[in-house]
């Protein structure tokens, strides 16, 4: 029943994350507002999202994990009814720190919650549910668009739905007793954390993943069509293929990972990428072999995220992982919030035409830091 509820909450952390993206073409041409005034609430929810995981130790060793989750469930719910009725920016501005920082307690304190308590199967199935909220966020907003109705109702609809979350957590609080971790009195400072061996490595692990991940997820379609000669229809479709990649390679890869534990599991999916990265890179390949390779990026990208944060308590002790689980994900919204807007700056100037090796810049980096934080912290221990 409690896995039930982190699945149902997980597809509510996803609901809002293209929410705004959806609504912002009607937003903005409704209130007159510059177009890149969505990138500076984006920002703000990002910032607060960054906050709250970095302090998720914190909070979880001052109040029961099952009540940072209700909170944090709470703070988004006030922040998506918020928007529903923001009819200026800086409303837009002000309720985008409550639906941040309810984001980022809810996702640090589950992702440490599966890692310490459940396999690495239900981990990537866990994030596949993420992928799912994500997928139907923007379909809530579009019911409500072609029918001629304003952006606040597919807000208040995923806020409603977020308060069907927040009942179900609140009802089985009790659950989580069993797996909630013994807590020293005081959280590990911050500066303690980054002196942990192999801390840095990880870090940029998930900053880079995540840098690689967010830039196709933006960009995908732009190179397909500028550089590729693909159909702009063709090149919508597969960048949203992309998105399935992940999520339907998450479901897959949670029927093997128990066998094939976390680091394995890492290794496959990078090797996997780097093959959808070269059919994506080879110039003078025809585009239906680029189209290809992004979807295998998407599947090569689904199981890496989920294993690298399941191995956490492995790598670094249980006592450090909801420390090190709220760093690792500060991280991985850093890389996600900063390098896909770099990739749009560069291309302005330069053109879309690398893109390929951009990722594969990326890529590498990833797969370097995996190399040493194995090397950092014994490669013996193969955590399921």
């Amino acid at each position: 029943m409690l896995l039930l509820i982190l699945y149902l909450a997980f597809i509510g952390l996803g609901l809002p994350s293209a929410l705004l993206g959806a609504a912002w073409p009607t937003m903005q041409t409704a209130l007159d507002l510059p177009v890149q005034y969505a990138g500076i609430v984006a920002m703000v929810i990002s910032g607060g999202t960054i906050f709250s995981s970095l302090m998720a130790d914190k909070f979880t060793r001052v109040l029961r994990p099952a009540y940072v989750v209700t909170l944090g469930v709470l703070f988004m719910v006030v922040g998506l009814f918020g928007f529903s009725a923001a009819q200026a920016f800086w409303l837009m501005c002000l309720w985008a720190v409550p639906l941040g920082l309810g984001s980022g307690a809810v996702d640090a304190v589950i992702n440490n919650y599966i890692a310490v308590n459940y396999s690495s199967r239900h981990m990537n199935w866990l994030h596949c549910f993420w992928g799912l909220g994500a997928m139907l966020g923007p379909y809530v907003m579009g019911f409500y668009l072609v029918r001629g109705m304003n952006w606040g109702y597919g807000f208040a609809a995923v806020g409603a739905a977020l308060v069907v979350v927040l009942a179900a957590v609140v009802m089985t609080m009790k659950l989580w007793k069993k797996g909630e971790q013994k807590k020293t009195s005081k959280a590990t400072p911050i500066g303690s954390v980054l002196k942990i061996k192999g801390v840095k490595f990880v870090m940029l692990a998930f900053f880079a993943y995540c840098a690689m991940e967010g830039t196709a997820m933006l960009w995908a379609a732009t190179y397909l069509v500028y550089n590729r000669g693909v159909s702009a229809n063709s090149a919508a479709l597969f960048a949203s293929f992309f998105f399935i990649g992940i999520t339907a390679g998450r479901i897959a890869a949670g029927f093997v990972s128990n066998k094939l534990g976390d680091r394995r599991m890492v290794t496959l999916g990078l090797a996997v990428t780097f093959v959808g990265i070269v059919a994506v890179f080879v110039p003078f390949a025809p585009g239906w072999a680029a189209l290809a390779g992004l979807v295998i990026i998407g599947l090569g990208n689904a199981p890496i995220f989920p294993a690298l944060m399941h191995a956490t308590p492995a790598h670094f002790g249980e006592e450090n992982s909801q420390a090190l689980v709220g760093v690792q994900m500060a991280s991985a919204y850093t890389g996600a919030t900063i390098v896909p807007p770099l990739f749009g700056v560069l291309a302005g100037a330069l053109g879309a035409g690398f893109f390929a090796p951009f990722l594969g810049a990326f890529f590498a980096l990833t797969a370097v830091m995996f190399v040493a934080l194995i090397k950092s912290t014994g490669s013996n221990y193969e955590r399921t």
